[in-house]
């Protein structure tokens, strides 16, 4: 049974995703704080997926060093890939067309360049994930954050597409974004003078749309990120510049 199951996401995910990328039209990223001017986003791909452990899986064959067990703890933490029976078995915590997760930035971005790809910047993932209809995506963030994560995961795709075709951007797993680190939630930014716009619960007076939970916690969450840290519920996709795809 599990291996007609896979099969079959394979014909599936062969003409849905498993790395097919969407194309994203320019526009505009509004920033979280209103100090901040909106981000011209030019025209670009992604990933209509979330990466897999299937792809993940076959990144790790082609690349000894990135295996469970052998990844230097410059590079990731100790929680790396730990739901992986072995450094090229799966086994049941990790279902083949589930979107990989533990894996650190460092990973995630080595991942993207094999592929020709990279990750996608704050200003990119948010504009994708604007293409949902604003009270749709909110609704089920806010569903999906109420309710603790159960493990396996859903598999990719199990979440409606938006309008660019991109599915899973709300409701499946956190991701890692390029510049994931580019701004601070903390009572200081980053240059030690300037207050962080989003620290404390006056904060919310200097933010673009104060009801925006879910974007409120999407920059709290990467601001408590380190390259190397690894999370269970933490995946990514790639993406790339529109000029340099096929």
């Amino acid at each position: 049974m599990r291996k007609l199951l896979w099969v079959g996401w394979m014909c599936w995910v062969s003409g849905v995703g498993a790395g097919e990328m969407a194309r994203v039209p320019a526009g505009r990223f509004v920033p979280l704080a209103n100090s901040v001017d909106p981000v011209r986003v030019a025209a670009f791909r992604m990933d209509r997926l979330p990466v897999t452990n299937a792809e993940f899986l076959e990144f790790v064959k082609a690349n000894p060093e990135w295996r469970k067990g052998a990844v230097r703890a410059v590079f990731a933490d100790e929680g790396y890939l730990r739901h992986w029976a072995g450094p090229l078995e799966l086994g049941d915590a990790a279902p083949p067309d589930r979107p990989v997760t533990s894996v650190s930035w460092f990973a995630a971005r080595a991942y993207a360049e094999w592929r020709g790809k990279r990750l996608p910047t704050v200003a990119e993932w948010e504009r994708a994930a604007s293409l949902t209809p604003e009270a749709e995506a909110r609704a089920r963030v806010l569903a999906w954050y109420a309710e603790p994560l159960r493990f396996p995961l859903p598999a990719v795709g199990s979440t409606p597409a938006n309008e660019a075709g991109i599915r899973d951007l709300h409701g499946l797993i956190w991701e890692w974004v390029e510049d994931f680190d580019a701004i601070s939630v903390t009572s200081r930014a980053a240059d030690g003078d300037r207050p962080s716009p989003f620290f404390c619960g006056g904060g919310a007076a200097g933010v673009a749309d104060p009801s925006d939970y879910a974007a409120f916690l999407r920059y709290a969450f990467r601001g408590s990120l380190s390259a190397t840290h690894t999370v269970a519920g933490l995946g990514f996709r790639c993406a790339r510049d529109e000029e340099n795809t096929p």
